[in-house]
């Protein structure tokens, strides 16, 4: 890797832990880069995974005080992104590549309709949750496991899916959601990174450059997350989910 290509690698890490912090999607920055310097797709889809990790817990810092008293049924959630990010990582090593991101479009376009109806949607989901039952039920654990297994795939829109999986589940402010959302998608890059590092070839320097790139990201991105009225932050989910879609088909 030469000095240019490397500076490239650490902006897209950068720019990547930016997004991420503030809904997801980087790598759909630092993997298209990871395969301009000349990595194979398997190799920088691993790389990239385990590169973006600490942006991803950098940003969760960032988002603490939104997390602060919500930790235990946060957990059970985390929980299950780990289990489907361990299935996820198995696919990918087993997997064509084509077969599952074949349906990662259908699967941002239809989170994008939820997170743009997400109030509406929430309202209605509230009013039908019998009364004492768990915000964390049965529904939402289960959508978050095979979030995790997307996420543990390939993970482009994983913060889309998840975004749109909690707001519309969960009567929440959409900063503390953003928390969550921040906290599983970061379990199940961790947890898939983990798997590659014990079994699949890395790009260990071009990992590097991703993580200090993504930590500086994920410090800003959660600062600037924190600023969106919920109606800025559904904007620019969708804005980003519609580019994903595009950068995906195109």
């Amino acid at each position: 890797m030469s000095v240019l290509e490397a500076i490239a690698v650490l902006l897209a890490g950068l720019t990547a832990g930016t997004i991420n912090a503030v809904i997801g999607s980087g790598t759909l920055v630092t993997f298209p880069v990871l395969l301009a310097v000349g990595y194979p797709p398997v190799v920088a889809n691993v790389s990239n995974g385990l590169g973006l990790v600490p942006g991803s817990f950098a940003a969760v810092h960032g988002y603490r005080a939104e997390l602060r008293g919500h930790w235990r049924p946060a957990l059970t959630l985390v929980a299950r992104s780990a289990a489907g990010a361990v299935l996820g990582a198995v696919l990918l090593l087993e997997l064509p590549a084509g077969w599952f991101r074949a349906i990662v479009p259908v699967l941002i376009a239809g989170a994008l309709v939820l997170v743009v109806l997400q109030p509406r949607v929430s309202a209605w989901v509230a009013s039908r949750r019998p009364h004492g039952a768990p915000e964390h039920g049965r529904a939402l654990r289960t959508g978050v496991g095979v979030t995790g297994v997307y996420g543990g795939y390939f993970g482009a829109g994983q913060g889309i899916l998840l975004f749109a999986l909690l707001g519309t589940a969960l009567p929440d402010d959409l900063q503390r959601v953003n928390a969550l959302r921040n906290l599983l998608a970061g379990t199940a890059n961790g947890v898939s990174a983990l798997v590659f590092v014990l079994v699949a070839d890395v790009a260990y320097g071009a990992a590097a450059l991703i993580a200090v790139g993504a930590v500086f990201g994920g410090v800003l991105g959660a600062r600037i997350g924190r600023r969106l009225s919920p109606r800025t932050l559904r904007m620019v989910v969708v804005v980003v989910g519609i580019a994903a879609i595009l950068q995906l088909v195109l």
